[in-house]
């Protein structure tokens, strides 16, 4: 049944098409395939008496298009042709497909099997139609990134033997892998990998050529079933600076109205990193707070401390740019980012790092505003850090990606900034302990006590909070959350170029 939307756009169904112009169903997809009508919408049926559960739906101006292609094939035009002169008249082209682009499809819409892979092959989105249809378990339920690696999943199913029949997925993943990764990585490919799973995959790795990585591109593969059925797909997959998105889609059916999504790079990757699964990582996290802010704030002119609250974060976020910073959902005036393991071994070290320059940076921006507003304010930048393995994921609400961990590594982090003054970096003796011995005689970092009217900072020594606070000091009750925490301040940290000034 023809019908229309609220845009005014009229739709015709696919067995509509082919019942009005006579073509195949076949010859509709390889239209589709050439990009000279656009992928339908797939959606259930307006029509009751249609069984269907889903059908797919085409602006009607479809068929005048398909009407001028028979034309020119009567005319004795190859197909070949017909795409290259639809190509450089494309204004009919584009009307069709702003039908389309009004239906504002999201990644969420694709109704086959689809998901993201990042560049460690491990799964970081996926829909329910591929954990039905391809894996055969609930891959949202694995919070390790490790257990969610494409190819352990494929062990899992019993891919990777050499008696196993079908290999045309395991070869397909072997084609992107061979891509960014050479052969001796293998025997790392994930954890519990067998030497008889190695030998397997590097026979693989041997027989198959890397694939190009520049455009969308649709490869035909036997999908193996666990009851020994095979079932054929185009599979897509579009290759992204994150990670690859993969497609499933039947060879019998449309793809689902999603080629013009998939145009569409960037929106595709935001809302793929919006919705990338909580993963268990580990991580250290640095928060940091301008001191007496609300003091400035009250003594600014509005405009002004605006833009002070600016060029913190101006010369602030080259630095975190610089140690892999990840930046993270805070409230209020001060900042919060995450190093993860994943994108750096380093990661903790970086964070020190990323601190202690941070704290040069502001002594800079400090005497900057002191020179102009010739006022005896001093900026300080109190900075706490700590170490966790925690549930680590976006936040799916907010306009731009954000991400976040929940749980006490967070928490303490924020604790010890509130402890922090005039600028101190303090941070928990379980991120000290977990650097090795070489990048812990690079830390200078210790507890500063009182000797009468002195006071003496002895180095390579820790504190729990409640012994740094009289019972009588207001800020006592404050901290009772971390009272017998074990932390220190760190004072300088090297780098390779030099090492930071107390």
């Amino acid at each position: 049944m023809n019908g229309s939307d609220s845009s005014g756009t009229t739709w015709v169904t696919s067995s509509e098409i082919l019942k009005m112009t006579g073509i195949s169903r076949a010859t509709l997809n390889n239209y589709i395939k050439y990009a000279i009508i656009p992928a339908p919408l797939v959606k259930r049926p307006d029509d009751p008496e249609i069984r269907a559960r889903k059908i797919g739906y085409f602006p009607k101006n479809v068929l005048e298009r398909i009407a001028s292609i028979k034309r020119m094939k009567r005319e004795g035009k190859t197909l070949e042709h017909i795409v290259k002169l639809l190509s450089e008249n494309s204004d009919d082209q584009r009307n069709i497909s702003a039908a389309s682009d009004s239906l504002n499809l999201s990644i969420n819409d694709i109704r086959s099997p689809a998901y993201l892979v990042n560049n460690k092959f491990e799964i970081e989105w996926i829909n329910k139609e591929a954990e039905e249809k391809v894996f055969y378990q609930n891959i949202s339920l694995l919070k390790d990134s490790t257990e969610r690696n494409v190819f352990k999943l494929l062990s899992e199913l019993e891919l990777l033997k050499d008696s196993h029949k079908d290999t045309e997925f395991v070869k397909y993943f072997m084609k992107l892998y061979k891509n960014t990764h050479e052969s001796n990585h293998l025997s790392k490919l994930f954890v519990g990998i067998s030497e008889k799973e190695v030998h397997f995959l590097q026979k693989i790795y041997n027989l198959v050529e890397p694939l190009d990585t520049n455009a969308l591109q649709a490869l035909y593969v036997n999908l193996c079933e666990p009851d020994g059925k095979t079932t054929p797909y185009n599979v897509y997959h579009l290759i992204f600076r994150e990670g690859i998105l993969f497609i499933h889609a039947p060879v019998d059916d449309l793809l689902q109205g999603v080629m013009e999504l998939l145009s569409k790079r960037g929106r595709i990757i935001t809302e793929l990193m919006k919705q990338r699964m909580p993963t268990l990582v580990s991580f250290s996290v640095l928060m940091a707070d301008l001191q007496d802010s609300s003091r400035i704030c009250a003594e600014l002119p509005p405009e002004e401390y605006f833009e002070l609250i600016r060029d913190v974060w101006k010369c602030m976020d080259g630095i975190f740019q610089k140690y892999y910073g990840t930046y993270g959902k805070h409230v209020g005036d001060g900042m919060v980012y995450y190093f993860l393991k994943e994108k750096d071994e380093n990661y903790i070290m970086n964070s020190i790092c990323c601190a202690v320059e941070l704290r040069e940076k502001m002594k800079e921006l400090n005497m900057q505003w002191k020179m102009r507003k010739g006022w005896f304010n001093d900026l300080y930048l109190n900075i706490g850090i700590n170490e966790g393995r925690e549930l680590f994921g976006s936040i799916p609400s907010s306009p731009n990606i954000e991400f976040t961990a929940l749980g006490d590594s967070v928490n303490y982090a924020g604790r010890l900034s509130d402890l922090a003054h005039y600028g101190a970096i303090w941070t928990t003796k379980n991120l000290i302990n977990h650097l090795d011995a070489v990048a812990r005689r690079k830390v200078h970092f210790g507890i500063r006590r009182k000797d009468n009217e002195r006071e003496v900072f002895i180095e390579n020594m820790f504190s729990r909070v409640m012994d740094m606070l009289r019972q009588d000091d207001p800020k006592y009750s404050k901290f009772l959350d971390i009272a017998t925490l074990a932390v220190t301040e760190i004072v300088t940290a090297s780098q390779a170029e030099g090492t930071f000034p107390t």
